[in-house]
């Protein structure tokens, strides 16, 4: 709503992510362009996006999979070149960090995620964090149900009235409590997540190199928030006995996006042609278990189950 996008307007982004993303913009009319992904990161590539401008395309989404940020230099480099808004997906990002910025400060506007499956959470809700100030004064008036209720507020008005669209985006207040603890104890759950993730990363390595499982591979001046450890086995068949393998020990292990550009909805969208990383790694990607409540035993559990897996 705020970048004003019609029908016809299009949206470049990554393949490999949640329906939401494509979602925010199929409900206004636009038209997502799903494209592939940097097979080291997971993140769009900028290669990618570029390939696949267009005199319609209006914005490029970054999804910073896992909270590994992308390739954000090409691609704010690009947009710039473009006139192209960058907003980032960071659903999985938040506490990350792309050369000393935090993920959600480098596009025009980011999206956060507080699912009970995120770092930090309150069971549904989320934030849009706005970095481009001409964006504030609207997005307010759109959380208020297209009024202009905070200049009213604000006194800047005598009373408020209906001035654009909108509708009710607050988090319920009893949610927001939730939050307000989780967001008191960030710094701790975030350290902890850190602390699993590197135990799986060092104990893991020697395996990985033996069995040809290739391991997430972070950018060495970017710091990740350790939001999922993921495992990418040789073929799809492995990937598979492997997951059976850990249920098998009572471990809940899974696969992650089915890629949106071979959906029901992004083939009726008109997406055609294949997008060879995405299709590969959707097919060959394990999650292992990751949450701050995880115990160290629990952790060596894992990684033991895992090590007596050979592919």
């Amino acid at each position: 709503m705020l970048l004003d996008l019609q029908p016809g307007d299009q949206v470049i982004m990554p393949s490999f992510t949640f329906v939401s993303t494509a979602n925010a913009f199929v409900l206004r009319g636009a038209t997502p362009v799903f494209v592939d992904i940097d097979p080291h990161t997971l993140g769009i590539s900028p290669a990618a996006v570029s390939a696949a401008l267009t005199p319609r395309t209006r914005a490029v989404v970054v999804v910073h999979y896992a909270g590994i940020a992308a390739e954000m230099d090409g691609l704010l480099a690009l947009a710039g070149e473009h006139g192209l808004v960058v907003l980032e997906d960071n659903a999985l990002g938040l506490g990350g960090t792309w050369q000393e910025r935090p993920l959600g400060s480098l596009g025009s506007l980011a999206t956060l995620s507080f699912h009970e499956t995120k770092n930090l959470q309150c069971g549904e809700g989320g934030a849009l964090l706005i970095n481009d100030p001409a964006l504030v004064e609207r997005a307010q008036i759109i959380r208020e149900k297209g009024t202009n209720r905070n200049a009213f507020l604000r006194g800047e008005v005598d009373r408020y009235s209906w001035v654009d669209i909108g509708s009710s985006y607050l988090l319920a207040e009893v949610l927001a409590a939730v939050l307000c603890a989780q967001l008191d104890a960030a710094d701790e759950i975030q350290a902890r997540r850190h602390d699993i993730w590197d135990e799986y990363h060092r104990r893991l390595a020697p395996w990985a190199a033996a069995a040809g499982v290739e391991l997430p591979t972070p950018h060495a001046h970017s710091r990740h928030s350790a939001h999922l450890y993921h495992l990418l086995l040789a073929d799809p068949g492995a990937r598979d006995r492997l997951l059976d393998h850990l249920r098998g020990r009572d471990i809940g292990a899974a696969f992650h996006y089915v890629p949106l550009h071979s959906s029901p909805q992004g083939r009726r969208l008109g997406h055609q042609g294949a997008l060879p990383v995405t299709e590969s790694v959707a097919a060959r990607l394990a999650r292992l278990p990751l949450y701050p409540d995880l115990t160290d035993a629990e952790v060596d559990r894992v990684i033991a189950a895992v090590t007596t897996f050979s592919p």
